[in-house]
């Protein structure tokens, strides 16, 4: 049995498998050639020495007075010549040469002891590498395989199927590849680890060793959006005032942000900061192009409205519109991009950028009201967002501020205000029927209009006529008589 403590040292310092898992392997395929060999293994026992030089196998038989199952059972007279002290009923291990198991035992041993050692290793490998999902991981080129490139990872084979390789990247044999674990699956052989290098968590692990602020939590990653082997967008923020997210992340003169590029094969990076305001989180999002203005079309639906320059329309879109698309994901809203001269010829006279990046960012530790009370409702032009402050000083100066005075005026075309065009007064009246909400006051209704009041019903006699009453039961004028039902 010497060979086969030797056999399971062995397992234990190459394999990685625990001093449990191979004693009770080794047991059960011990066990399993017994049973071959003898037709049971209820009474077989399987002794180790403490530090597993030896392992030793042991019939354990009852003592009786007459044998009626040798594998079972031995006699008395046999019994005390291996010890004085027994008596018929007692138990006795007697020692098992293994050397007298079948061969077919054997072989159906050491088959048992096969299946029984790989499924070890197998879940140890499992376990072991479970907790490495979303790791970055390096290894090297093995082989390919329908697209899918097989990663030598050491103990456990890697996989990095077509679909998470960028386009940038040629592969040959040896070459040195770093993804990340994105699943560990189990295989026949063995665990295999599905690697990635198109995932925005692998930018985002190649980006926090580059810069240690995002280590110490200096600056935050909001979020990262990606078309692998083309461009990156990661929008960042800083939890330091003095701290710039931006500047952090690329470095002097550009030194962090270049050894992620040189990662990515050359993939174009851009590196914007986050800002609550959506507004100017999507002018972030479009660079490199510059955005002149970002109108809010539709808070709801989260739809908006770039516009550029000419000579920055192109490079808003991005080559077969990747820019605006990223841009879209980032932001998670839908730009529209056009220039200024497509701008122009649309209405855009409904779109109040101050009113809708007031309504979607009202963050009040920002603003110069913060901590005051509930806002009163608006009642007074010059109230209104979005309005031109001198057009509303021009109007309350001739009397025109309330918001009442100023619709029904407009209404009667009244309003004649030096210096204030028909246009104005027009954009005036657009901003306040978006803002304001008329309610009707019912106090000015003449008694008839008043709803829940109906006019008191007459009732008449059915013979001559007469007016009568609810409380009559003959007419006061002819005497016929009558109920009411």
């Amino acid at each position: 049995m010497s060979e086969m403590s030797e056999a399971i040292r062995e397992l234990i310092e190459e394999k990685g498998v625990s001093v449990e898992s191979v004693k009770q392997t080794v047991e059960s395929a011990i066990k399993a050639a017994y049973k071959k060999t003898f037709g049971t293994a209820d009474n077989c026992e399987v002794h180790f020495a403490d530090d597993l030089s030896d392992v030793s196998v042991y019939s354990k038989k009852v003592i009786v007075d007459g044998v009626y199952d040798p594998v079972t059972e031995i006699e008395l007279e046999d019994a005390l010549k291996m010890s004085e002290e027994c008596e018929v009923g007692d138990e006795i291990l007697i020692l098992v040469d293994p050397k007298t198991f079948e061969r077919s035992a054997v072989s159906t041993g050491k088959q048992a002891a096969h299946q029984g050692l790989s499924e070890s290793f197998k879940n140890n490998l499992l376990a072991e590498n479970k907790g490495k999902i979303g790791e970055v991981i390096i290894g090297y080129y093995q082989r390919e395989h329908n697209g899918n490139i097989y990663v030598d990872l050491g103990k456990v084979e890697g996989v990095l199927p077509k679909k998470y390789q960028s386009s940038r990247e040629i592969y040959q044999k040896n070459d040195r590849i770093k993804a990340i674990v994105v699943d560990v699956k189990p295989t026949s052989s063995g665990v295999q680890l599905v690697l990635s290098r198109t995932d925005p968590k692998f930018v985002q692990s190649i980006i926090e060793l580059e810069v240690p602020e995002l280590e110490d939590k200096t600056i935050g990653i909001y979020k990262i959006v990606r078309e692998a082997g083309y461009r990156t967008k990661i929008a960042v923020f800083s939890n330091k005032e003095d701290v710039d997210p931006v500047g952090a992340c690329v470095g002097l003169k550009g030194v962090r942000i270049q050894n992620v590029i040189r990662e990515l094969e050359g993939e174009k990076i851009d590196v914007l900061r986050y800002d609550q305001n959506p507004v100017e989180f999507i002018k972030n999002a479009l660079s490199p192009a510059e955005v002149e203005k970002v109108l809010i079309t539709d808070e709801e639906k989260k739809q908006a409205l770039a516009i550029v320059n000419e000579s920055q329309f192109s490079l808003a879109i991005g080559k077969s519109g990747m820019n605006v698309r990223l841009a879209n994901r980032l932001c998670d809203w839908s730009i529209d991009v056009k220039t200024e001269e497509q701008a122009a010829e649309m209405d855009l006279s409904q779109f109040s950028t101050r009113k809708a990046a007031e309504n979607l960012f009202n963050n009040s530790s920002e603003k110069e009201n913060a901590g005051s009370e509930e806002n009163e409702p608006i009642s007074t032009i010059s109230e209104l967002p979005g309005v031109d402050v001198d057009v509303a000083s021009k109007l309350k100066a001739a009397g025109f501020d309330d918001i009442q005075t100023f619709v029904d005026s407009f209404d009667s075309d009244s309003i004649k205000v030096e210096g204030v065009t028909q246009e104005d007064l027009e954009k005036v009246n657009s901003i306040v029927r978006d803002v304001v909400e008329f309610v009707e006051d019912d106090s000015e209704k003449t008694e008839e209009e008043k709803p829940g009041q109906e006019e008191e019903e007459e009732y008449f006699c059915p013979e001559c006529g007469a007016k009568i009453t609810l409380d009559m039961t003959k007419c006061p004028k002819c005497g016929v008589e009558f109920e009411f039902e």
